[in-house]
């Protein structure tokens, strides 16, 4: 134990050890995909910031652990923004360090069992409002929710229905907060037991009784996937490999084509060749074609990228434009003080113009679909909102060639199974080069993946569903009750401080007393 004080004295060692446990959570994601260990990552960082010596001790270890996480999640963009991605994990690290600090408030020394109790509401509570906050497209967007891990497990995605990813969330850190009660805090045992039978009769509720979307029949939808094509001239190439693989699905009775982001990197207002081209395809294959054109507008200043239906008679006007852009990949934020990124990785020189507005098309055969492009399937509220508009199914465009190699891809399609099971809509996942992937009404597979080396065309019998979800119809709410536990606590904390007794001075002796009254002390014999 000596030793072990020793050692965990120096603070360059608690902080890289608190780095390294930050990170244990990102084997429970894609593609180690070990979901199961996302219920004990987080143990080693409650443990390390529990036995902190000092407050801010406990929150550097939140920091360091915070940043481990973020760079660990985020790991595949080293080779494109260099040493710019250790300074936004330290960035956004700093966001865990208050969570550091409630650790070490409720679990450390030798707490009590109210203490431990309340440690299982506020701990995960914490760590939602962290999730919260880095959620915001500004600042990197909601890449590697901690419930996001549970994309493969058939009783989380029935919970995804109730109260999205950020209720898988919740739960993951509350299971871990209980584990390390049991391991640490062998005195008060009750609460951590409490806590895990709580999590499994909630789970078991919701897979009794949360309302199912109903199945109402099925769709044929074709995803063409044509991979990787470089060289020159490689936007016309790769369009003349996705014709050939489209006009293969004639006779194939689908009722939609998907291709994947930026598959057609002209304005097709400028090239009516190809918008020609694209008619005729919809006509021989008799569906429209959905394709994501990644150019410079013809009617407006800028680039965006945007998806486009085509029909018989070509483009039929109805028109998506991307809405949440990339950070670093599609603009830069704050260009006049981080312009620089540019010069150390590969950061946009220009930045992409933003829709204003998420649509629902409707592509016949009484099918109404909502596109969503690339990063943006990780934001559960869009998908939400197209459920809402009326989308029967969701469709993704991505296309994720800079990463081919890397982890990102599986963990990128694996989205599309939380985004599925929140709306009770099927989701489609079509990409250029990386991992295409469909999903029920109910977040399961509905086919299988097709990967990074996949150059084919597949047609995907989609189940289709009518109903609303819980979380479609009552959105965040985990989110907005975590806010209101945190806000209990800090009117309970700062009512404690008025309460405290303060310490006064020791009393006057009498003799004293009267000196200062001005009276003189009476005379010693």
């Amino acid at each position: 134990m000596k030793t072990s004080g020793r050692f965990l004295g120096s603070p360059w060692r608690r902080s890289v050890l608190a780095a390294l446990a930050g990170a244990l959570p990102m084997l429970a994601f894609p593609a180690p995909a070990l979901w199961w260990f996302a219920y004990v990552a987080l143990v080693p960082w409650i443990l390390l910031a529990r036995c902190a010596p000092t407050g801010r001790r406990a929150a550097y270890d939140g920091w360091c652990g915070g940043l481990g996480f973020m760079l660990a999640v985020h790991h595949w963009l080293l080779p494109s923004l260099h040493v710019f991605t250790v300074v936004l994990a330290a960035l956004l690290g700093a966001l865990w360090a208050p969570w550091g600090w409630l650790v070490r408030r409720f679990l450390g020394g030798t707490p009590s069992a109210g203490r431990c109790a309340a440690s299982l509401v506020v701990l995960p509570s914490a760590w939602l409002a962290v999730e919260l906050v880095r959620s915001w497209q500004g600042l990197g967007g909601p890449w590697g929710m901690l419930g996001a891990s549970q994309w493969q497990v058939a009783p989380a995605l029935r919970l995804a229905s109730v109260g999205g990813v950020w209720l898988l969330s919740f739960l993951v850190v509350a299971v871990d907060v209980a584990v390390a009660v049991l391991v640490a805090v062998r005195g008060v045992r009750a609460p951590a037991v409490a806590c895990l039978a709580a999590t499994a009769a909630l789970t078991s509720a919701a897979w009794a009784w949360a309302p199912r979307p109903e199945a109402d029949g099925q769709v044929r939808i074709a995803v063409v996937q044509p991979g990787m094509i470089g060289g020159t001239e490689s936007g016309q190439r790769r369009f003349d490999r996705e014709e050939q693989l489209t006009r293969g699905l004639a006779g194939r009775h689908v009722d939609l084509v998907v291709w994947g982001e930026s598959s057609v990197g002209f304005d097709l207002a400028q090239r009516p060749d190809l918008a020609r081209r694209l008619a005729a395809l919809s006509r021989e294959v008799g569906a429209d074609v959905l394709v994501d054109v990644d150019a410079r507008r013809s009617d407006r200043p800028g680039i965006y990228k945007s998806a486009v239906l085509v029909g018989p008679d070509g483009p039929t006007g109805d028109r998506y434009d991307k809405m949440r852009l990339v950070p670093f990949g599609e603009y830069v934020p704050a260009r006049s003080l981080l312009g620089w990124a540019t010069s150390v990785g590969k950061a946009a020189g220009e930045d992409r113009r933003r829709g204003t507005g998420q649509v629902v098309m409707d592509v016949g055969h009484g099918l109404r679909i909502g596109p969503l492009i690339c990063f943006e399937t990780a934001f559960p509220d869009m998908s939400r909102h197209l459920a809402r508009d009326g989308a029967g199914v969701l469709l993704a465009q991505s296309s994720t060639s800079t990463f081919q190699h890397s982890w990102a891809p599986a963990q990128h399609a694996s989205l599309g199974a939380l985004r599925a099971a929140e709306t009770g809509r099927p989701m489609v996942h079509a990409t250029l080069t990386g991992v295409s992937a469909v999903y029920g009404p109910d977040g399961r597979r509905a086919g299988p993946w097709l990967g990074t080396g996949a150059n084919t065309a597949r047609v995907y019998d989609v189940p289709t569903a009518h109903g609303a979800t819980l979380y479609v119809r009552y959105g965040d709410w985990p989110v907005h009750a975590a806010l209101l536990v945190l806000a209990a606590l800090c009117v309970t904390e700062g009512v404690r401080a008025l309460l405290r007794p303060r310490r006064s001075a020791p009393a006057p002796s009498a003799g004293r007393a009267r000196t200062a009254r001005g009276s003189p002390a009476r005379p010693g014999r």
